[in-house]
């Protein structure tokens, strides 16, 4: 992920519904869920939850399947790894047992 995605990305998560809905979706794991339901879950209307949804999806957050007349969202993990990598890119110096605690803490004890 480049600069110009990366600020996207990052424009995309400084809205709380959005970053709501991101975390959401990566709890739903590989089911994801139908853009009716996440509106239910965080109360939002559906215009305002369509929005929001195409916003993280043109930023590469989110991707969606149509099944039917619904479509489900997901969290894009490839964009996620993509932003964390442009984030962790410099990191430590050179020294990457410096970033080893923060590593630790953001991978998935599931």
């Amino acid at each position: 992920m480049d600069m110009n995605q990366s600020l996207f990305a990052f424009s995309a998560l400084s809205q709380q519904t959005r970053l709501e809905v991101l975390r959401l979706l990566i709890r739903a794991g590989g089911e994801g869920m139908l853009a009716g339901e996440i509106g239910d879950v965080l109360g939002v209307r559906q215009n305002t939850m369509s929005t929001n949804l195409n916003i993280l999806l043109r930023a590469g957050l989110v991707r969606n399947e149509r099944e039917g007349r619904a479509i489900r969202y997901f969290s894009d993990m490839d964009g996620l790894r993509g932003l964390l990598s442009f984030l962790m890119e410099d990191c430590c110096g050179g020294k990457p047992e410096l970033c080893e605690p923060l590593l630790d803490a953001v991978v998935c004890n599931c």
